[in-house]
């Protein structure tokens, strides 16, 4: 995800430089087409599912109905907040906006390598454990 926003940011600041009537200019639009495809293809199959895995593998059966009802309703918010703010951020710059959001999925990988367990073969109780 964030190697296809970084391609989209650079190709809307090399648009920022060449002429409107030039073949590169096309290929460039047609490049951050591509690449944003290729994110929400990526976003899809990662980190689109990422909170429900969570919210099944590692929240225990006594809270899992309220907890899953918060994550449920920070992942509407979220996305309701970059829907909010794309057309904002995109006023005021197009590369600007796709490198922010560059930034936020690199952050958001460190943060699930660091934060967020490995639950493959273990118990319940076992990713529970890892949280004390």
């Amino acid at each position: 995800m964030a190697l296809s926003l970084l391609v989209v940011s650079i190709s809307f600041y090399l648009k920022e430089y060449i002429s409107p009537d030039s073949d590169l200019y096309a290929t460039l639009s047609l490049v951050s087409v591509a690449g944003v495809v290729v994110m929400v293809i990526a976003f899809s199959l990662g980190l689109g599912a990422m909170p429900w895995i969570i919210m099944s593998e590692i929240l225990p059966i006594n809270i899992k109905g309220l907890a899953g009802s918060f994550a449920t309703l920070a992942n509407w918010f979220f996305s309701w907040l970059v829907t909010l703010t794309a057309n904002l951020l995109l006023d005021w710059s197009s590369g600007g906006t796709f490198t922010i959001y560059t930034a936020v999925c690199i952050f958001t990988a460190g943060f699930v390598a660091i934060w967020v367990p490995e639950t493959k073969g273990k118990t319940l109780e076992e990713i529970q454990q890892f949280f004390r």
